[in-house]
This record gives structure tokens, sequence and C-alpha cells, in this order.
């Protein structure tokens, strides 16, 4: 049980409920999210592919598009000698099978470490109103991939692309019934301007976001 299952659990003993939500309770909550519209949003309508790419294009994200999962590391490797970038890695443990030494790459599957330079990555879906990717964080899906390397490539399936944040979060709960530990929104490379109001890319995380589109 983790940290927060315990502290839940806990909270529910002393409303007098069981450790785990039962069927009765999901059925509820689906009962009231489904009574309450949606507020008023901007209509969206046509290719979600087209639009997710010119929002994340204009995020300072860089975006090409595959045809197989076979051709990411290929891929990957034309990018980071393109850019000057080091031709090894980090990823997610379902990225481990790819052909990555083929393409010249060493690739580990593990969580980021301090140091290291490239993280690869999926993502659970993207969103096209806002270039926006959603990435769950859990063990085949460490976070850390995503944040502490200076370039980040995440590689999408066009067919998780969704309208807007209403639908990203009615698919969660439509695949997950439970949330995982942290839910994060990448809407291109990290960036602040607190400092005299001037862009600086990487404050908080990667300066570079590359994302390879797979098509279905």
């Amino acid at each position: 049980m983790s940290a927060r299952d315990n502290i839940l659990a806990r909270i529910r003993a002393q409303q007098g409920k069981p450790e785990v939500p039962t069927p009765e309770e999901h059925t509820a909550v689906d009962s009231y999210i489904a009574a309450h519209p949606q507020s008023a949003r901007p209509h969206i309508a046509g290719d979600l592919r087209a639009l997710f790419r010119s929002q994340a294009l204009g995020l300072a994200s860089t975006v090409e598009e595959v045809a197989a999962l076979e051709a990411v590391p290929q891929a990957v490797a034309a990018y980071l000698r393109d850019g000057g970038l080091p031709l090894s890695a980090v990823c997610w443990p379902g990225f481990a099978v790819l052909g990555w030494d083929a393409a010249g790459i060493s690739a580990e599957a593990r969580a980021a470490h301090d140091g290291d330079a490239v993280g690869i990555t999926g993502a659970f879906c993207a969103i096209a109103e806002t270039g926006t990717l959603v990435l769950l964080s859990g063990h085949e899906t460490p976070a850390a991939v995503s944040l502490l390397p200076e370039t980040h490539i995440a590689v999408v399936r066009t067919s998780r692309i969704v309208s807007g944040m209403e639908e990203a979060w009615a698919l969660l709960r439509a695949e997950h019934r439970a949330p995982p530990r942290a839910v994060n929104f990448v809407s291109g490379p990290s960036r602040t301007a607190d400092i005299e109001q001037t862009v600086t890319l990487g404050a908080h995380g990667p300066y570079r976001l590359h994302i390879i589109l797979l098509s279905d």
C-alpha cells in the first residue's frame, strides 16, 4: 500500500466506509459526472492530428511522424545527430525491445538519474486544443524520464489524440478507475519568465521536446 492509499484508507475508516471504494460508489460518481454537463468551451472539429501538431509547434516543440513503432529508433537517432546531441538515452521499459543498437543509440530502460541527457517516453494521450502531452506515472512509466533529461522525446499514437482536457480526463476515468500517483501535463519545453519577464527555456525541466507521432 502506498502512502496515499494508506492516508485515504484512514480517512474512509473515519467515515465508516470500507478501505477500498465499492462498485456502488464508483457508479454513484459516474452518475454524478454524467448528470452535470460540461461548461462552455471552444468548438473543436476537423483533423485532431493537424491541430495538435500546429499547437505543439507553437509551443516550441518539434514534431515528426513515422508509420510504425519499429521506425522510432532511426527517427530518434536522426534527431539527435541533427542536433549534435548524445546518442545515449533512458527510456520507458516498454520501449526497451526496439532496435536501439542498430540505430546507433545506447538506450537503458530505467528511471532517469541526474546527468542523463535524453529521455524517451510514450504518452497516455495528447490534447489537440493545447498541444499538450498527458503522462501518467507508474512502474512502467517513470515520471523522471520526462522530467530530468535536458531532451525529452515522446512517442504519441495518433489514435490517442483527444480534443480537449475534458476528453483526456474522461479517458483516464474510463481506463483507470483509480488515478495514478501523478498526472503530468507537458506543453512544450520547460520555461519560465520569472526573471525580468524574459522567457527562459529549460528552467525547471527539459530544454527540448521532440514529439514523434506514430500512425495507427
